[in-house]
């Protein structure tokens, strides 16, 4: 799955730059472990809500690849038909619930989400990803106090990478560990992660998914990574200083998941034979996005929420 998400991302950049992807997009390379983690903890019908950061958490829940990529290009054949872009992939069939351009929006609608699977009996778990400067956000702290007092079946992510755009998030926020320091005031379990070792993320991912899905209400964790690049494609990144962003490099997650095979027995043709499968797949759907058709103008008058008259008031 790391690696999966890891080339897919690599390859966007680069159609990017070949002007096959238009506008911004934010890339979490660097930051795979997180999203693979909690998606290999989850079960199909569970649902996933992430940010304007998410195409990794798409993809992870079985979102097709061809389909993303197409999207990124704007095409008919994208996931969203091309309306929606890099900002608001979508697959509910898959249970990837949206990503959200609006810094913290998501977290209320996340325990919505969870409220009406606890309502109806279904044992869902929702998992909610977001950043570090969503916790400075006034909905962060709504979304946990209501889930802690409705003990919903809702996981809360904060995915660290230590920049809320271009300001370090320490600089801004009164408590060293943004999400974590914070878990007590709502009555939850602090938890600090490492989010660039997947086993460690794997490991807390399901204690925590199968607490919530056998009644035990929400958590809240916070995993400490790194964006190999800048806040989006517009960034180059050059207010980290030197030193941070070489040991950040150094701690990348997928070869050092990679030297741990290795060191636990698996054989290094079977770990290039992951490789090289998830690359044929990326160039796969590649180019059927590629082939697919850009959307015709009749496309602007489907899936709107209101005809432009005044009807939907009543």
């Amino acid at each position: 799955m790391m690696q999966e998400a890891r080339l897919f991302e690599k390859r966007a950049q680069d159609l990017f730059l070949e002007g096959l992807i238009k506008g911004t997009s934010h890339l979490a390379l660097g930051q795979e472990a997180v999203a693979a983690g909690f998606a290999a903890a989850l079960r199909p019908e569970d649902l996933v809500f992430c940010t304007y950061r998410g195409h990794v958490h798409t993809l992870l829940r079985g979102a097709p690849m061809s389909a993303l990529m197409a999207e990124l290009m704007g095409r008919a054949s994208g996931i969203c038909g091309g309306k929606g872009g890099s900002m608001h992939l979508t697959d509910v069939s898959h249970g990837a619930m949206g990503s959200y351009a609006i810094v913290g929006a998501h977290m209320p609608i996340a325990a919505g989400a969870a409220w009406a699977a606890m309502e109806r009996g279904t044992g869902q778990v929702v998992v909610c990803f977001f950043g570090d400067g969503t916790t400075n956000i006034g909905a962060f702290h709504e979304a946990l106090n209501m889930a802690v007092v409705w003990r919903l079946p809702v996981v809360y992510v904060c995915e660290n990478n230590l920049y809320m755009e271009y300001t370090p998030i320490g600089e801004v926020t009164a408590v060293a560990n943004p999400a974590a320091d914070r878990a007590s005031a709502y009555g939850l379990e602090s938890i600090l992660v490492d989010g660039n070792d997947v086993d460690e993320v794997y490991e807390t991912a399901m204690r925590l998914v199968d607490r919530a899905r056998a009644g035990g209400g929400p958590a809240l964790v916070e995993a400490k990574t790194y964006r190999h690049g800048g806040h989006s494609r517009a960034d180059p990144a050059k207010y980290r200083p030197d030193d941070e962003v070489k040991a950040w490099l150094a701690r990348d997650p997928i070869p050092t998941y990679r030297e741990r095979l290795l060191a636990s027995g698996v054989e290094a043709a079977e770990i290039d034979r992951v490789e090289r499968d998830a690359l044929e797949l990326v160039d796969r759907a590649t180019e059927e996005a590629k082939a697919g058709p850009f959307p015709g103008p009749d496309a602007l008058e489907t899936e709107l929420w209101a005809d432009g008259g005044s009807s939907w008031r009543s």
